[in-house]
């Protein structure tokens, strides 16, 4: 039997080791628990290439964006709004009043995107729907501005780039500050008036029609003046020729030709009167 002063040591010990377990279990249990509460309290997102994200925490928002990453949150006082950066396309089919007060139909691209640094102030001041509140219609209002100085028959010309740029070089001097970038706007297609086609039509032929015959008067003209010119070189060789045949030329030419009449082997019948000879075949005398 062991002496008394063992048994309250190993009595002490004992208590001991069990006050230290139940320590241990309760600080492993409040870490638990902590870290519990941590996970429900923390969220986390993925912010892709070609968008920023936007802080907002207790409803107000962080004037820096928020750069491609993963970003921890607490979901219960933040929300992060994702924001397109690459370049959107608005499709749109938009009246387009001409000079001359017709209304010409045409199908729309708008090219457009957010300028990242400025989504911040974007989701602040205009919201997530802003091609609703302001691309639109500033673009309605530009359109009307700049189509309304050209007539409907420019719209299919050369000028339709020049009408483009215009556009979108207006939309730009109200939305740049705004934190847009209007990249293009491209009228794709043009729906004149059907009384308006056709006499563009009809003007088109008759323009071709005169370009024709322009052609053909410039022809004519080039065959008249070379035959004036071919005409003024035969009248020049026949002057020349005339001024050279003098009496005593044109009487050497005839004794030429008497003597090369004589020294012919094929028998003929030469009448002259000392001048000009005239000659006969045999078989035209009878």
């Amino acid at each position: 039997m062991p002496p008394p002063e063992f048994c309250i040591v190993n009595q002490v010990k004992t208590t001991f080791s069990f006050e230290i377990t139940n320590a241990m279990k309760t600080n492993l249990k409040s870490l638990l628990i902590a870290s519990a509460t941590v996970l429900a309290l923390s969220n986390c997102t993925v912010v892709r290439q070609g968008e920023v994200g936007v802080k907002r925490t207790l409803g107000k928002i962080k004037p820096q964006a928020l750069r491609e990453g993963s970003q921890v949150f607490n979901p219960l006082l933040t929300t992060i709004i994702k924001v397109p950066t690459r370049t959107v396309n608005i499709e749109v089919r938009s009246p387009l009043p001409s000079k001359e007060g017709l209304t010409v139909q045409s199908d729309v691209s708008i090219l457009y995107r957010v300028e990242g640094s400025m989504a911040p102030k974007v989701v602040e001041q205009i919201g997530r729907n802003y091609d609703e509140v302001v691309i639109l219609p500033v673009f309605r209002s530009a359109v009307a501005d700049i189509a309304s100085r050209y007539y409907a028959k420019d719209m299919h010309t050369g000028q339709r780039a020049e009408i483009e740029r215009s556009i979108r070089d207006l939309m730009m001097t109200q939305l740049q500050q705004r934190g847009f970038v209007v990249e293009a706007v491209l009228l794709k297609t043009i729906a004149l008036p059907a009384g308006l086609t056709k006499a563009i039509e009809e003007k088109l032929a008759a323009e071709q029609d005169a370009q024709r015959m322009v052609f053909v008067l410039d022809k004519e003209r080039q065959e008249a003046q070379r035959r004036i010119i071919e005409a003024e070189g035969t009248r020049d060789a026949q002057k020349i020729i005339s001024e050279g045949l003098t009496p005593m030329l044109i009487r050497f030419k005839t004794i030429e030709a008497f003597n090369k009449l004589s020294t012919s082997p094929n028998s003929k019948i030469i009448i002259t009167n000392g001048d000009i000879p005239l000659m006969l075949s045999p078989n035209t005398v009878e």
